[in-house]
């Protein structure tokens, strides 16, 4: 199955001033279309450290994304570790400064054109709309901090990263997780591929924990589904979706 990690860049992740949406955005997004996402890696605005954890990500997963730091300001450095991840100079690409003499009414100024600095050799991608590609790398894709950027981009090129995709189930149950850790520890032993997640709940009128059964596999989920549903006590089920 293809496999994907996430390395979110940026003092302002580390430090709170900031909230990463980014990460859990990704991890659905990658869940529909069946690429397992596998980790998440923050790490600051330091070009040595952007460099030895994409190369790190780039050899262990099929896709890398990248979140922040590409900029046109003194901690924008994205570009900078991602082209010494892979010993490659960093040049002005003429045609992102042809997007920008389209987009822009204004003269482009050295801010602009330091957004246009990319890796030698990098792929750029059109995202329909946005003055701003999307620059990959070997198998990084770089991307923009902002959330509302990030998500528009994301959407434009999806159809480039294909798997599996999982099917899942949700049981609402009434009773106290302790009371159905049993059953669920032998639905696991009859169906061991199952991907079981177990989540109580505090402050919910109606259930007290929520289950969820995933599998790539439609009818195994499906024959999952009915043994747990046989499993737990009469009235437990408060609804499943």
């Amino acid at each position: 199955m293809s496999t994907a990690a996430l390395l979110v860049i940026g003092n302002e992740i580390l430090s709170g001033k900031v909230r990463d949406t980014n990460s859990p955005f990704l991890a659905i997004e990658l869940r529909k279309l069946g690429v397992d996402l596998e980790r998440i890696v923050t790490i600051p605005d330091v070009i040595e450290t952007i460099a030895r954890e994409t190369r790190a990500l780039s050899s262990a997963y099929d896709y890398v994304f990248t979140s922040g730091g590409i900029g046109p300001t003194h901690d924008d450095l994205t570009m900078d570790g991602i082209a010494l991840a892979f010993a490659r100079k960093v040049v002005l690409n003429q045609s992102m400064i042809e997007r920008m003499e389209r987009y822009s009414d204004k003269p482009i100024n050295d801010a602009m054109r330091k957004m246009a600095m990319i890796p030698e050799g990098a792929e750029v991608l059109d995202v329909g709309g946005l003055w701003f590609p999307v620059v990959v790398v070997a198998n990084v894709h770089i991307f923009p901090g902002i959330p509302e950027l990030f998500e528009k981009k994301f959407h434009s090129i999806r159809d480039r990263f294909t798997g599996v995709p999982f099917h899942l189930k949700r049981f609402y149950v009434r009773e106290n997780e302790s009371e159905i850790a049993d059953i669920l520890n032998a639905l696991l032993r009859e169906f061991p591929e199952l991907m079981l997640g177990s989540y109580p709940k505090v402050n919910e009128a109606s259930y007290r924990v929520l289950l969820t059964l995933e599998s790539r596999d439609e009818s195994y989920l499906a024959r999952a589904v009915d043994a747990l549903a046989r499993e737990l006590p009469d009235g437990a089920i408060d609804r499943i979706e």
